[in-house]
């Protein structure tokens, strides 16, 4: 088995914060043109994060290049592999609102930004990262015993 990647886990709510700013002003914006920019930055900035974890995004090289110099090392860390999981989850939804305002249906655009907004709030304001609770719950359901 191939060594599990750890990563600091402040830099996922440093990402969620971000997340949370573009979702936030996506759903004020609204269902125009400045709102499908806006979820497909969010679907862009999911992207690396869903496919190799969340040191690969935008957001992680940010906190590792200006952030995480000016803190204390971290307690610990932890595997890349809940974040990486709700990143993906992320980008579900990110795409998911994409597709909604291609269809012209406004009320699901909102509901799949409001799923961004709701984890991206509780993983940058309270550091509950819900994608990451899911993995976990998932991973001890299949679990063989």
């Amino acid at each position: 088995m191939a060594t599990d990647i750890q990563i600091d886990p402040r830099g996922p709510r440093f990402g969620a914060a971000w997340t949370l700013l573009l979702a936030v002003l996506a759903m004020v914006i609204g269902t125009n043109s400045v709102g499908l920019v806006l979820a497909f930055a969010l679907a862009a900035l999911f992207l690396p994060g869903a496919i190799v974890g969340p040191q690969a995004t935008v957001q992680s090289a940010v906190f590792k290049k200006w952030v995480r110099p000016r803190l204390a090392p971290p307690a610990e860390t932890e595997s890349f592999r809940p974040p990486r999981f709700a990143q993906q989850v992320g980008l579900f939804f990110a795409t998911l609102a994409i597709v909604f305002l291609a269809l012209n249906l406004a009320v699901g655009f909102y509901i799949a930004i409001g799923f961004i907004l709701v984890a991206s709030f509780l993983n940058a304001v309270f550091d509950f990262c819900l994608g990451c609770e899911v993995y976990l719950l998932v991973t001890r359901a299949t679990r063989r015993a």
